[in-house]
């Protein structure tokens, strides 16, 4: 039960575009910030152990209560940059108050990590928070003056090919820099 409820956000979460797509003629609003709401629930208990997870639950869930009693369908199309915007907050405070976000991944498989990668760690975690300002933003332009055709195009296709680019991308230059060191 509890790796069911663990792929149930990430998998809402990629899902999202594609039921705000399909469904805003067919679902009330208040209905998607239920069902969006209860999801957060479910994983809260995981999430609020890691870090920035009490700000990422405690925003989703306003998000969710606005939606809910607004009823206003416009709003459904805010989730991603919301979502960005709180990943943002978390990969740039880890920046401020330590260690990094990624310091903290690799040491989840490395827990010695050599002094050496720790810079490396800081600017890929640089490298995401610039990713995370670009998605907010490009997420907001399609929310405010683009069709939903496009939104929906970019939040639930083209920024999952950008951000498998990043990882692949760091892990091949990972690779590089083990190799030459």
């Amino acid at each position: 039960m509890r790796k069911l409820t663990s792929i149930l956000l990430p998998v809402v979460g990629l899902l999202y575009p594609f039921l705000v797509y399909f469904g805003m003629e067919h679902v009330d609003t208040p209905v998607f910030a239920l069902v969006l709401g209860a999801v957060w629930l479910i994983r809260a208990p995981g999430l609020l152990k890691q870090p920035g997870g009490r700000w990422m639950v405690g925003a989703a869930l306003a998000y969710c209560v606005i939606l809910a009693f607004s009823g206003e369908a416009a709003l459904l199309r805010w989730y991603p940059t919301l979502i960005s915007l709180l990943l943002l907050f978390v990969f740039a405070f880890s920046l401020r108050f330590g260690p990094p976000i990624v310091e903290r991944i690799a040491r989840i498989r490395e827990p010695d990590l050599p002094d050496a990668a720790i810079p490396y760690t800081r600017k890929v975690t640089w490298v995401w928070v610039g990713f995370f300002v670009f998605n907010a933003l490009t997420s907001t332009v399609l929310t405010l003056w683009k069709p939903l055709s496009w939104w929906t195009l970019y939040n639930g296709l083209i920024v999952y090919f950008i951000m498998g680019t990043l990882f692949a991308g760091e892990w091949l230059l990972r690779q590089r820099l083990r190799a030459t060191a």
